[in-house]
């Protein structure tokens, strides 16, 4: 539900912004377009080029907004504390109306793979899917064997070593999507653990620190994620030569 809701958020405020483009900005459009210019810059420090900092920051923003969104509607009042009973097995379970999406693994692991997949996709269109395929499972290392071994007798050593680093790249993107998914679910529910508890203690004063923590937190947790999947596409999009 909280996922659903932050899509509705960021349709609202795309459609908002819309209808009050100016070609000098001001109001929500001047917010906007400072944070765009912002992020551009960032970006720019990552791919190394404007145009391909335009052509992955849609993609790259989309996750940024959705987290951050997802990560702070899980902060007001009623979000997880207001549900029903349920009796399964025997037991009574507290089952929530609202509970924050990124706090549930689920929404972390589906968000992790469909930005390590688009990864991939864009690295074949970049680079070409034969460059793209040979990063992983390394076949033009292969042939690359008798045509240059004249020439360089080592490459019967090097190339195999190539392959064989492919190989271990194939892991590595298994490892990207669980780092990806645990760090951000692992930050936000803990987050939702801590306020859960110092409310326990005592619901008044106590835990509105931990709660300006908190939105911190949630800021931080999302610029990671959308910057790590940038390095991602970035890595993914870029011909390796040597």
């Amino acid at each position: 539900m909280n996922s659903w809701l932050s899509v509705v958020v960021v349709i609202l405020l795309a459609l908002a912004i819309r209808k009050k483009i100016k070609l000098v900005p001001t109001g929500i459009q001047n917010f906007f377009e400072s944070i765009i210019e912002l992020f551009l810059g960032l970006f720019d420090n990552v791919t190394g080029s404007r145009e391909k900092s335009l052509k992955l920051t849609p993609f790259v923003m989309s996750f940024f907004f959705f987290i951050l969104i997802n990560n702070w509607l899980g902060i007001l009042p009623g979000v997880g504390s207001i549900g029903y009973i349920a009796i399964e097995h025997g037991e009574k379970l507290f089952i929530p109306f609202f509970r924050g999406g990124t706090a549930d693994l689920n929404t972390t692991l589906a968000l992790a793979t469909i930005g390590v997949v688009a990864s991939h996709i864009f690295g074949v269109t970049m680079v070409g899917a034969w460059k793209h395929f040979n990063k992983f499972i390394n076949i033009q290392a292969f042939l690359d064997i008798p045509k240059k071994f004249k020439k360089n007798p080592t490459i019967i050593l090097v190339n195999p070593i190539k392959a064989f680093v492919g190989l271990i790249e194939i892991v590595g993107e298994a490892a990207k999507v669980a780092s990806l998914s645990f760090r951000l679910f692992g930050n936000i529910f803990a987050g939702e653990v801590l306020l859960a508890s110092m409310s326990a203690i005592l619901a008044f004063a106590i835990p509105i620190p931990f709660m300006f923590l908190e939105i911190i937190v949630g800021l931080i947790q999302a610029l990671i994620f959308a910057m790590l999947i940038l390095i991602y596409l970035t890595i993914n999009s870029a011909a390796e030569e040597h």
